[in-house]
């Protein structure tokens, strides 16, 4: 594997690949990688030549009061990972060379309507910070193919809108959320709770599991079984964000005839915010 940190020396090996007809896919993260980033990487493999992962903790996609200089960063783990799974390139671009002008200064990339929504009400310019990082890494990588983790399924609806609107000559895989065994979806961030608080945390997957199967069972009242969930998770020692029950195509909310459908939450359990969705097709 090989470890590229400027743009200049990826668009060099870039085109070598290009003039021998490699399949190039893409597997953009921020590092600190778990099981769920390595599906990504395995699934990647099945449809490309070469496979090219970048890490990179984005600063435009973090709010003020976030975790941006807490975020884990663990590169030579993550490098290692990533070299025993056969990954031909790890990008490790610098900060200033993705944002040479400043984040101030730098051209935005935003997805109207869905980036507003939801987890973009509550992180107001998260979605924006996403979509500009996320082309321009498709820019300077140029693949043919990129992998995402349904986890973050919000931010994979962005993405795909974003590759559509933009003309972009890549497909977009949506990967299914890789679980640990009692439910909780991996996530870089799981590492930030207590031991008693990993204890709770399979409540957000428990909480839309009910309501997938209520809504299975024929139960429409969705603002009912929202204030529901909302408050056991609260008596557990949650702070609720959001419980969203979307149509899982355009993510408006759902009709009562909708088919195909996502549940969407977002709580905070101590400092840490866990994000997690289940779809459901009626």
């Amino acid at each position: 594997m090989h470890t590229i940190s400027t743009i200049e020396a990826l668009r060099d090996v870039r085109r070598g690949w290009q003039l021998a007809g490699k399949r190039i896919g893409f597997v953009p993260t921020m590092g600190n990688l778990h099981a769920g980033h390595l599906s990504l990487v395995a699934e990647a493999k099945k449809h490309a030549d070469i496979v090219v992962v970048s890490i990179f903790v984005n600063p435009l996609q973090f709010g003020a009061d976030e975790d941006l200089d807490n975020y884990p960063r663990t590169l030579e783990k993550d490098s290692a990972q990533l070299a025993e799974m056969g990954v031909d390139v790890l990008f490790t671009p610098t900060v200033k060379a993705i944002y040479p002008r400043g984040l101030e200064q730098q051209t935005f990339v935003e997805v109207p309507g869905i980036s507003y929504m939801i987890c973009g009400a509550s992180r107001p310019g998260h979605f924006r910070g996403v979509a500009t990082i996320v082309s321009k890494l498709f820019n300077m990588v140029q693949p043919n193919s990129a992998f995402f983790g349904e986890k973050d399924y919000q931010q994979l609806q962005v993405i795909k809108a974003m590759v559509t609107d933009l003309s972009m000559n890549l497909s977009i895989h949506g990967i299914p959320t890789m679980r640990h065994d009692d439910g909780l979806a991996m996530s870089s961030r799981n590492g930030y709770l207590t031991k008693q608080e990993r204890a709770l945390a399979p409540l957000v997957y428990i909480a839309i599991s009910r309501i997938k199967a209520e809504i299975e069972l024929g139960r429409r009242d969705f603002t009912q079984m929202i204030e529901q969930e909302n408050a056991m998770l609260a008596v557990a020692g949650f702070k609720p964000d959001y419980i969203e029950i979307r149509d899982a195509f355009t993510l408006q909310p759902a009709s009562f005839e909708a088919k195909e459908l996502v549940v969407l939450i977002a709580a905070f359990l101590g400092k840490t915010r866990l994000i997690d969705n289940i779809q459901i097709t009626l």
